[in-house]
């Protein structure tokens, strides 16, 4: 898997993700604290309507940006998102009222609904072999899965020397840091043929529009509100299901959160060998198969009383959501790549980014709204369903002998648009 790090462009891009990913999670650490330092017992709702913030400005404002920037160099477009993520970062510790955070956090995730898409979608034409692709995938999933196990460890270890404003100083470093690899790094300039010769309306629904007329698009479609249910559950409620259920120690929160981020780190580092020998359809159904059942395993658990052995149990179900969640996170983004053209990569990326994160508008509120107002046992309940209507949806718009790579990847109006012949761009 290392073997894609010899590609001196990808290295760099992985550093800078990395070291922004670390920066990112001191992030939400430090606001954390903050918020109790500005709010108090209120730290929470606070802290919910920033998510809310996040997720507005990922879904309403990545396929508009994408647009808006289409006809610019993609080095400028990474380097100035970064630029203003850092600038609002080093905004934060200065913040004395609340409605601070929600204007920064917008600004800030805004820059991240430019960088995100735009860096993902740059990945596959640096990486034009599959095999290259498909293991820098795995390592992008274990970066994200390590990050959740090293930033608040990191976080932590640094509280104790540091107040948790000099948390934000980290984030700031992580941002400037990926700014200047991308700045250092010669990246594939990719002619914006699309961007130079439609509208702006056109631009920003080109995105949806390929994903509606592609069927493993629209089976990806269906992917996300499989993922966001298991991981709103973890994310939400594995506290209440730690101290309120079980009456474990605090530490045993982050070994909980640690298991489901184990079980996906173990799928993404099998997944370029899974993938070759079963192909995409076969894995990725496989855990949306999974997941409404290791739901419903859960929801019977909280239903039925936790047994004196329920800490393995949770730990054991945690441990295969994170697996089953990988199993189509991993590969989701081959299939991306297999449905566009270099032209039309950055809106299906895009597309795919806000798609994703709308479900977490969907999923977020019923785990932790439904889950406080009837319990546990109804939000793991609700969460299975969607997940259950999510897998369905999926098997059914996935062509069932669809084992090899789209011949049809950016439906009729984007093909028209696309050049004869896709040569290999120049550096720049």
């Amino acid at each position: 898997m290392l073997s894609v790090l010899k590609n001196m462009a990808y290295r760099r891009l992985f550093a800078a993700q990395i070291v922004a990913l670390i920066g990112t999670g001191l992030l939400t650490v430090a606001l954390g604290l903050l918020a109790y330092d500005l709010a108090g017992s209120n730290a929470g709702a606070v802290l919910g309507t920033a998510l809310t913030v996040k997720m507005l400005a990922y879904v309403g404002l990545a396929p508009l940006i994408n647009a808006l920037v289409a006809r610019w160099p993609k080095k400028r477009v990474l380097i100035g998102a970064d630029l203003i993520r850092a600038a609002m970062a080093l905004c934060l510790p200065f913040i004395t009222d609340v409605w601070q955070i929600y204007v920064v956090t917008f600004l800030l995730q805004s820059a991240s609904a430019t960088f995100t898409p735009a860096f993902q979608s740059l990945i596959p034409t640096i990486l034009t072999d599959e095999r290259d692709y498909t293991k820098a995938l795995s390592l992008s999933r274990l970066a994200y899965d390590m990050e959740a196990l090293v930033s608040p460890a990191a976080a932590a270890l640094l509280l104790t020397v540091l107040s948790y404003n000099n948390l934000f100083l980290g984030t700031v470093a992580g941002f400037l840091f990926s700014a200047l690899m991308v700045a250092i790094t010669a990246l594939p300039k990719v002619a914006a043929t699309t961007g130079q010769q439609t509208s702006l309306w056109h631009r920003t629904t080109l995105g949806g529009r390929i994903f509606w007329r592609n069927r493993r698009l629209r089976s990806l479609m269906a992917l996300n509100l499989v993922v966001a249910a298991p991981t709103a559950l973890v994310l939400v409620n594995t506290v209440v299901y730690v101290r309120d259920i079980l009456h474990r120690p605090d530490t045993d929160l982050a070994l909980a959160l640690a298991c489901f981020g184990v079980g996906s780190m173990i799928v993404a580092l099998s997944a370029p060998r899974v993938l070759d020998h079963f192909g995409d359809r076969s894995v990725m159904l496989t855990g949306a198969a999974v997941i409404p059942l290791v739901l419903a395993g859960t929801a019977a658990l909280t239903l039925l009383g936790v047994p004196g052995n329920g800490w393995w149990l949770l730990l054991g179900l945690w441990f295969m959501l994170g697996a089953a969640n990988s199993t189509i996170l991993t590969p989701s983004s081959r299939l991306l790549r297999d449905a566009s053209t270099e032209d039309t990569r950055s809106y299906v990326f895009t597309a795919q980014f806000s798609l994703s994160h709308a479900c977490y508008i969907l999923t977020y509120p019923l785990a932790g709204w439904l889950g406080a107002a009837a319990g546990l046992a109804w939000a793991a309940i609700a969460l299975t369903i969607i997940a259950m209507a999510g897998s369905a949806g999926a098997f059914l718009s996935w062509p069932r002998h669809d084992t090899a790579p789209s011949t049809e990847p950016a439906g009729k109006e984007s093909r028209s648009e696309q050049p004869a012949t896709q040569r290999t761009p120049p550096r720049t």
